[in-house]
């Protein structure tokens, strides 16, 4: 399963989970792994390793995809916030992250104006590329 594959999944998830198509569900207040303690920058670091370990770089040269998953990741966030917006204005509860995620948005559409702006097309291609998970050999040798 690709990190893009990854990353649809757990978008779709979060969209089924905050409503999106036509059904209108209240978030659970208990959902622990929602409410949990995030990451420190070492502990991000840490899982980074860990999880660029489970994976081998591509030979050869790259789809440049940047630029377009860059407006795609845009679209959801900016879907996922008109959403939390809805929520909230109708007086229900949301978690800590999508209040994060409401008060924060303005820096993230920044960021992005910014990469579309500096990140020349083709920039992708000069980039090392994942081919994916390491394949279990039997051996740790």
């Amino acid at each position: 399963m690709s990190a893009r594959t990854t990353l649809s999944a757990y978008f779709a998830q979060l969209k089924a989970r905050l409503g999106f198509g036509g059904q209108s569900r209240r978030l659970p207040g208990d959902d622990a792994p929602l409410r949990a303690e995030l990451y420190s920058a070492d502990q991000m670091a840490q899982h980074g390793r860990a999880l660029a370990a489970t994976h081998r770089l591509a030979s050869g040269s790259v789809a440049d995809r940047l630029l377009d998953r860059l407006a795609a990741n845009e679209n959801t966030l900016i879907g996922v916030c008109r959403r939390l917006t809805s929520v909230a204005t109708e007086k229900r509860r949301i978690t800590p992250a999508g209040e994060w995620l409401l008060d924060n948005f303005y820096l993230i559409e920044e960021q992005i104006r910014t990469a579309k702006r500096h990140l020349p097309k083709g920039y992708s291609r000069e980039l090392a590329g994942a081919a994916g998970p390491r394949q279990a050999t039997g051996c740790d040798g």
